[in-house]
């Protein structure tokens, strides 16, 4: 079910093109001197412009052929088809459960029949994901039907139903430096770029032009969903400004693939998302996306083992237990965790899921002194009799009250790629939103985007790409209300406090002035109803038959 939100204030205005609010950012300013801290209330007015109108959306993945882009493409297919199919366990339905946008509901407040709970996805317009055009690039010529058998992920009654619509698309040929990835995956590049880097670099380019006037897109984002490289060293005069990678990428320098697949989106205005852990975004990728104003995000889709430490590790630390000894074990059979079984590679993913419980640690200076982290070892192991059915083994120990121990022991057995593909579309639906949203605050003339650097993407990824001095958030809570008081933001809304104030005194405060009569609101005092039954009213207030009078 979806819905159709008006904001009715004077501080909300809709046009034909645009919504626009009048909101008031309230910030604390904290001082800290010795013991001493004071605390001052700030409050900056912003204009939030949103653009309405909705464009059609085009998705170049970079992987097209590995299982996170034949799972992505393949279940899209599916939800615009309607398609169902019998398990052992029934008859299953398309659907896009494990998207933070298409599968969660956001509390808009109270009505006459308590809360209101609506899709996430409703907030704001924005991209259906049944509406995004696919495209992209792979070492492996395989098309995304058989590629969709190799992979594993779906019941064969499924793969039946989508062969015949899969196994027309083909990725284009891709990068493939062999030095970046593991020499295991040798045997699937048969469908590679030639020529010179700069060349490569162009064809790409030229790739995404093609695909843009093909498909008939308004726009197009890129997104990195291959193999994990190993990380790429910070090189002075190589990739540490815009001008000396672009002129490195002219003499080919050591830049790697998922940087050269950056450089290409930027310089074709496309936003660039990176779904693996390795550092895609050296100092001149960044700097070159704010010099031409492309979003770029990243690092690595935060899907299931780390999205539970993000959880867990903020719950215990917000409770005052302290967490001593984290350890993670995975094994799994897919071709991620073939090439994870390369030592560099593995190093990158072992630091993306390492940093995650760091800002939560760092908030509690009572459990923790400067410095102190908990013991943190994840150890990745490749099992190919698996295949995409990954399996995460958690254990943390904790210190609790006067020396005692606690230990919560996890096991957790999912498929990889349908944890990972709705993370995909709600990065690109997330992405393009943010491209219509303008932010003007009090005392400029001028709107501005949101930073090059998508911080708001945080919620989804292992490691956030932040822009530089930003906090980096890892606590699931606090980055998924990010996002949504951003969105409640756009429409005038004020951030969802948790308050419920008027719940929890004596007497309730706020007088029963609206009621929702035959779907309207009325501002009325007299309620006139149209028919015998009973219309809850605020306050708990009741009434039947012709007219009801609320005294105040």
């Amino acid at each position: 079910m979806s819905f159709n939100i008006d904001v009715n204030s004077p501080n909300v205005r809709y046009t034909d093109t645009h919504i626009e609010s009048e909101y008031e950012y309230q910030t604390s300013s904290v001082h800290k001197e010795g013991n001493r801290v004071t605390v001052t209330p700030r409050t900056t007015k912003m204009t939030f412009r949103t653009d309405r109108r909705v464009p059609k959306l085009g998705v170049m993945l970079v992987g097209w052929g590995g299982n996170n882009g034949t799972t992505v493409t393949a279940a899209v297919l599916a939800n615009k088809l309607g398609l169902t199919w019998r398990t052992k366990m029934g008859m299953k339905k398309a659907n896009y459960f494990g998207s933070l946008l298409q599968a969660s509901t956001v509390c808009l407040g109270s009505g006459p029949e308590g809360e209101v709970n609506v899709p996430l996805s409703d907030l704001l317009p924005m991209v259906h994901p049944n509406d995004i055009a696919f495209d992209g690039w792979d070492i492996s010529s395989m098309d995304l039907g058989s590629a969709m058998e190799r992979a594993q992920v779906f019941d064969w009654s499924l793969q039946e139903q989508l062969r015949p619509h899969m196994s027309g698309l083909k990725p284009r040929p891709s990068i493939y430096f062999p030095d970046f990835i593991a020499a295991n995956q040798e045997d699937r590049a048969d469908n590679v770029l030639t020529g010179s880097m700069a060349e490569q670099m162009e064809q790409i380019r030229a790739d995404i032009r093609d695909f843009r006037q093909s498909s008939g897109v308004d726009k197009v984002i890129v997104l990195w969903t291959a193999n994990t490289e190993r990380f790429c060293d910070i090189i002075p005069g190589v990739n540490d400004t815009a001008k000396n990678l672009l002129a490195a990428i002219k003499t080919g320098a050591a830049v790697s693939p998922s940087t050269l697949f950056a450089v290409a989106s930027i310089l074709e205005g496309c936003a660039y998302i990176n779904g693996s852990p390795q550092n895609t975004f050296v100092p001149g990728a960044i700097e070159l996306a704010v010099q031409k104003g492309v979003f770029i995000g990243g690092d690595d889709f935060k899907s299931g083992q780390t999205k539970i430490k993000s959880v867990l590790v903020d719950f215990l630390v917000s409770s005052g237990i302290k967490p001593k000894s984290i350890v993670s074990y995975n094994h799994l059979g897919n071709n991620d965790g073939k090439n994870l079984s390369a030592p560099e590679q593995f190093r990158s993913k072992e630091i993306s899921k390492s940093n995650v419980v760091d800002d939560m640690v760092q908030s509690n200076p009572i459990l923790y002194q400067p410095g102190e982290k908990p013991d943190h070892c994840v150890v990745i192991k490749y099992v190919p009799y698996v295949a995409d059915s990954k399996r995460a083994m958690d254990e943390y120990t904790s210190e609790i009250m006067m020396g005692g121990t606690n230990t919560i022991a996890l096991h957790n057995t999912c498929e990889d790629s349908l944890l990972a593909s709705p993370i995909i579309l709600d990065l690109v639906i997330l992405t393009e939103l943010c491209e219509r949203i303008a932010v003007r605050p009090q005392g400029e003339e001028d709107f501005q985007s949101f930073h090059s650097v998508l911080a708001l993407l945080s919620f989804l990824c292992k490691a956030p790409l932040v822009p530089s001095g930003t906090p980096v958030i890892n606590a699931f809570f606090r980055q998924r209300a990010s996002i949504i008081n951003i969105m409640r933001a756009c429409l005038g809304l004020p951030p969802q406090n948790h308050m419920l104030l008027e719940h929890k005194l004596q007497r309730n405060f706020l007088p029963p002035q609206a009621a929702y009569i035959n779907g309207h609101v009325t501002a009325s005092k007299k309620v006139v109803l149209t028919n015998g039954n009973h219309v809850p009213l605020t306050n708990g207030i009741h009434a039947q038959g012709g007219d009801a009078d609320i005294a105040l």
